[in-house]
């Protein structure tokens, strides 16, 4: 069953009970405590009442925090954690800046530690040639869809070797730039403090990574662990690996959001609305239809197999036809 994503954008209450998130408006509390001379106190138990949102935790995957008025126990924080739901908070400028995961999420998750530490070198780079190939072929189709050329990104992904010594992803990936955003923004340039759209592919990006990251724990997997990335800052360098195929998704959402002649200098409402359906976006996965956040999670088991042995190959996602 594909998990619930939550977002609060604005002022919040949020408490846990029997295993529920309760949500509770400090609008409402105030409308009550105004009205409160003039309105029959069972009618105000009764309002109270049906004015607190209950959802059940088990049916949450993502939680984003998007308001500095959204206060929520430690209690309710604790238990999203218990059940692997990713809690991604946001900051002054709402983009997302925090990310919070379950320290143990898997019950054979010792198990699965040892077996990603002892992972051999050739493993690992036979690993990321099949990722890069992925990631090439899946940014091709998104230049495909709008008829842009793609050809070459087509032959580099037949070219890529072990380890992807030659470096095909970064040469892939500066051509793919160039293209993308054409004939709309002729310029683009690819950087996370550069121009518009760029918060909006942050955004998306930020989005996917808390997905991939949540996929991986509940693997047993450690995220900071990766396979190629290595930066000793970064405390999701695997997460960063394997969503790397999964990016053109976020990519094209962007790229409609330009096409369609949206506003695009700022994150609105809408914008958020759409970035924020990633995990329910159709993929195919092993030549079945999939939403994607149950995609990363068979991307992650069919990873954890591969370091324990029991398979050669990761299951990464393909466009549908």
């Amino acid at each position: 069953m594909i998990k619930r994503t939550l977002y609060f954008g604005n002022p919040a209450y949020l408490s846990l009970r029997q295993s529920q998130l309760l949500v509770r408006l400090p609008e409402i509390d105030s409308a009550i405590a105004l009205a409160k001379d003039h309105i029959d106190e069972r009618f105000i138990t009764t309002y109270k009442k049906d004015a607190i949102a209950s959802i059940p935790i088990e049916d949450i995957g993502l939680v984003v925090f998007d308001h500095p008025q959204v206060v929520f126990s430690q209690a309710l924080l604790a238990t999203l954690l218990e059940y692997n739901v990713a809690v991604v908070t946001c900051n002054a400028q709402h983009l997302p800046n925090g990310l919070f995961f379950p320290l143990a999420s898997n019950t054979v998750q010792t198990e699965r530690f040892k077996h990603q530490l002892e992972a051999s070198a050739p493993l690992k780079k036979n690993l990321w040639q099949q990722t890069v190939i992925a990631k090439i072929n899946n940014q091709a189709q998104v230049l495909e869809k709008f008829n842009l050329p793609a050809k070459n990104m087509r032959q580099w992904a037949q070219q890529v070797k072990s380890g992807d010594t030659d470096n095909l992803e970064a040469r892939a990936s500066a051509y793919y730039w160039s293209q993308l955003f054409l004939p709309h923004i002729p310029q683009f340039r690819r950087h996370r403090e550069g121009l518009p759209p760029n918060q909006l592919l942050n955004y998306g990006y930020a989005i996917l990574r808390a997905i991939i990251a949540r996929a991986l724990a509940g693997s047993g997997l450690l995220p900071t662990l990766g396979i190629f990335h290595r930066n000793k800052y970064n405390a999701y360098c695997l997460a960063d690996d394997i969503m790397e195929p999964y990016r053109p998704w976020v990519d094209l959402l962007v790229k409609n959001i330009v096409v369609n002649n949206e506003d695009y200098q700022q994150i609105t409402k809408l914008h958020k609305q759409l970035l924020l359906s990633i995990p329910t976006l159709d993929v195919l996965i092993d030549g079945e239809r999939s939403p994607l956040m149950i995609a990363a999670q068979r991307t992650s088991a069919s990873l954890a197999r591969c370091f324990a042995g029991e398979q050669r190959k990761i299951l990464f996602p393909e466009w549908y036809k």
